[in-house]
């Protein structure tokens, strides 16, 4: 019998978008039961989210002091006993689940399943590899539990409207005390999240200097959009790394996609190609981008930006 438990992604008690769409992956093996832990040191409040998504059987309430804070190796010790009894675990291919699920499979004795981007069987999945340009099937075995994470891009959120019971579960294992949380040092910004925003504006080498940045900031507020960049940006100090997109940052679905001053290199283009509508901005009709872009604009993004701006 086939029942899945899927791990809570969340932060500042909001829960994240990405336990939804984990949802949608699951209810592509039919399964008996959906389950989703949250663990937190008060987990009352996501919890109740949870049980809002359709088709969750049953979410699981884990409260701990040490949960406050989501530390791979103080969360996977507790994930690996509530997962007793369950066929098969997921998280989200987020920073969160690429963190945290390795030490799960770890702690369970079986290899994890990365990137699920389609469904084939209860044991058999399709996910990506050489930075997307093929698609391999890989079957788990079918005697072990299944450890998987979600590539969040490839699934769209379950439904709200559903009313799960929320039941609080008791944890007796031994937390490490060799890894603990320290501080987070993250930057402030009004924008929305990179990775769960409709839209998003990214710049790239082209833009030319931090300072240069600005113009794409402007056309990300004007457009209500997240700003993410090409490693490119990033390796010469533009942008923090954290608004990396691409193979080596975050996979991305937003339903627009700017991309100005970027000519495309592969890993950049597997972070984006579940876009809904690419738009590319570049003085080199050449660029690789333009060969997955909708639509493309050729010429000085300094000119054009000004211009588009103005027309919005």
């Amino acid at each position: 019998m086939t029942t899945i438990l899927i791990v809570a992604e969340h932060h500042d008690g909001k829960l994240n978008a990405s336990t939804a769409k984990c949802v949608t992956a699951a209810k592509a093996l039919n399964p008996a039961a959906i389950d989703i832990v949250v663990l937190a040191a008060d987990p009352a409040g996501v919890a109740a989210e949870a049980a809002q998504i359709d088709g969750v059987s049953k979410v699981l309430t884990v409260a701990n002091a040490a949960n406050a804070n989501a530390i791979a190796q103080v969360l996977a010790p507790q994930v690996a006993k509530v997962a007793a009894g369950y066929s098969h675990v997921f998280g989200p291919s987020t920073t969160f689940g690429k963190d945290l699920m390795p030490c799960v499979a770890a702690l369970l004795g079986v290899s994890q399943v990365s990137d699920v981007m389609a469904v084939e069987g209860t044991h058999t999945f399709k996910r990506p590899i050489y930075a997307g340009n093929a698609i391999v099937t890989v079957e788990a075995a079918v005697d072990r539990v299944v450890v998987a994470t979600v590539r969040t891009a490839s699934w769209a959120e379950a439904a709200r409207g559903g009313s799960a019971a929320v039941e609080a579960v008791s944890v007796d294992t031994a937390l490490p005390t060799h890894t603990r949380y320290v501080g987070l040092a993250a930057g402030k910004s009004d924008r929305p999240d990179l990775q769960s925003a409709g839209r998003v504006v990214s710049g790239g080498r082209g833009v030319g200097s931090a300072e240069n940045f600005r113009i794409v900031y402007d056309l990300a507020d004007k457009l209500g959009a997240a700003v993410g960049a090409s490693r490119a940006a990033v390796d010469a100090g533009y942008v923090p790394n954290e608004l990396q997109v691409g193979q080596t940052g975050k996979i991305i679905a937003p339903e627009l996609y700017v991309a100005v001053g970027i000519s495309g290199a592969i890993q950049h283009l597997t972070g984006i190609k579940d876009a809904g509508t690419i738009v590319a901005i570049n003085k080199d009709a050449d660029a690789p981008i333009f060969e997955i872009a909708d639509i493309g604009l050729v010429g000085d993004l300094f000119k054009i930006l000004p211009e588009l701006q103005d027309a919005l």
